[in-house]
């Protein structure tokens, strides 16, 4: 299938699948997919892997329908596949009380492994929001985050934005928890 013509969504359905970006090596190789075919040579470069630890990586992704050979061509009498996202996005699903939160956690050690000289904006926010006014903000965090991805450009460097807008267990519950 063309890259073009990839649908916008795949949605996470199967426990195959969810083991398949829950990894956090996988979801880096998924990043490199994001905007560009690539092949397994060019995926352990970029995520600094060895070609074999690629290519097992990207076999799960791709036996779990989150990656897909979107071209071929033949280099040497060996044929060269070019790999891509099934999908624009990948839509994961809630992870349910009391479970890890995959896409969270692959955000925040994607953040712990930037640069610390390169320009972050990371802040943390406490609010107190009507009903109303959460789901205003969550709606216009998600158009922001839509509208700059429509922006991004291939040929540019990487940028991540994450953002969790929830409203976190009452206190007795989350120390009755922890205990």
């Amino acid at each position: 299938m063309p890259i073009d013509e990839r649908p916008e969504t795949f949605h996470v359905t199967t426990d195959e699948q969810l083991r398949a970006v829950s990894n956090l090596t996988r979801h880096r190789i998924m990043a490199v997919l994001r905007f560009e075919p690539a092949t397994i040579t060019q995926i352990a470069e970029r995520v600094g892997l060895a070609k074999g630890s690629s290519s097992y990586h990207v076999r799960l992704l791709e036996r779990a329908g989150l990656v897909t050979v979107v071209r071929t061509r033949k280099v040497r009498g060996v044929t060269e596949r070019y790999y891509a996202m099934a999908a624009r996005a990948i839509v994961l699903p809630d992870p349910g009380a009391g479970q890890p939160d995959v896409l969270m956690r692959h955000a925040v050690a994607d953040l712990e492994a930037a640069p610390v000289d390169g320009e972050r904006h990371v802040q943390l926010a406490h609010l107190r929001l009507t009903e109303e006014q959460f789901a205003e903000l969550g709606a216009r965090l998600e158009a922001l985050a839509d509208e700059y991805r429509e922006l991004s450009d291939p040929s540019l460097p990487d940028a991540s934005l994450a953002f969790a807008l929830f409203r976190p267990a009452p206190r007795e519950q989350a120390e009755g928890d922890s205990q």
